[in-house]
């Protein structure tokens, strides 16, 4: 196994550029006598002479010239993939493989953050998928995803990752236009006890309807399932076709169409937390995305906005 250093690669192409050892040398700041020792275990490693010494100085062997192309190449390589690796921990080049749950929204305010912080760093790509948030917390630590924007409360946490909650929502009423709900300012969790909900929690999962059946449960009811349930946006179109009701964060119930009506919740805690999962050790370009995505969620979330009807 041929062993040759870098250190090595550097002199001889100094000796050549310098035409000399003892020129070489002074631009190195080394003594001659190192140089000319690392250039001979060179040689020694290459088997093979690369410069021919006279008192004139030194000249290219035919293996020497070549030699002397294939140094540069792999200095000039190692010197580019030195600047890529700095750049990508600065976080401004490489991909970030981010995901979402459905009950965030990616939209408004998150393509639009995302879209900008692209724009400003050129080299940086974003792939985005949506995922459940124990999927995403499988995904990251097995390193096929970087960062996970999830609703908590996320089932059986895990303590290799960070979770940073970045954002707290308020939840809204999802009622059909007849309801006898419908036109209500606001109304308490309590009084959904018989209601149909369109959503009910997994019991493998945490997220939007986990929440959703702590704060039913918090007023001695467990959510009653509808007749069609739903744990994605389409819980939505079935508000609106009249299936039952919903709660929702006002991310998502801003995407609501005209086919349903948003009432205020009246519980103080009648809220949501959002936030980032990433690993630990997660580097700069990571974080500079997640940080786009924690002012843009940050900018949008609006606890005190009253709820459209």
């Amino acid at each position: 196994m041929v062993m040759v250093s870098l250190r090595q690669l550097r002199y001889f192409l100094e000796v050549v550029d310098a035409g000399g050892f003892s020129a070489a040398a002074e631009r190195l700041f080394v003594a001659q006598s190192a140089l000319s020792r690392q250039i001979s275990e060179l040689e020694r490693e290459l088997q093979a002479v690369l410069l021919e010494r006279s008192s004139k100085g030194v000249t290219l062997t035919p293996a020497g010239r070549t030699f002397l192309n294939e140094a540069r190449r792999v200095l000039t390589e190692l010197e580019g993939s030195v600047a890529l690796t700095r750049s990508v921990a600065r976080g401004e080049q490489g991909t970030v493989r981010l995901a979402h749950s459905s009950s965030v929204p990616f939209a408004g305010a998150l393509p639009a953050a995302l879209y900008a912080h692209l724009q400003a760093n050129p080299g940086v790509s974003v792939d985005v998928s949506t995922l459940s948030s124990e999927q995403q917390q499988d995904e990251i630590e097995a390193g096929r995803i970087d960062l996970g924007l999830v609703r908590l409360p996320v089932l059986r946490p895990a303590a290799s990752l960070v979770c940073d909650i970045i954002s707290r929502e308020r939840l809204l009423l999802l009622v059909p236009p007849g309801h006898a709900l419908a036109h209500q300012a606001s109304v308490s969790v309590a009084a959904l006890a018989a209601e149909p909900f369109v959503s009910l929690p997994h019991r493998e999962r945490g997220g939007l309807s986990y929440r959703v059946a702590q704060l039913c449960q918090q007023h001695g009811f467990f959510p009653e399932a509808a007749v069609a349930t739903s744990r994605k946006a389409t819980l939505v179109n079935l508000v609106a076709a009249g299936f039952g009701v919903a709660i929702v964060p006002q991310s998502l119930a801003a995407m609501a169409g005209p086919g349903v009506r948003r009432v205020a919740l009246d519980d103080a805690n009648a809220d949501s937390e959002i936030a980032l999962l990433h690993r630990r050790d997660a580097g700069g370009l990571v974080m500079a995305v997640g940080e786009a995505m924690r002012a843009a969620i940050g900018a949008a979330a609006s606890p005190g906005r009253p709820a459209g009807q």
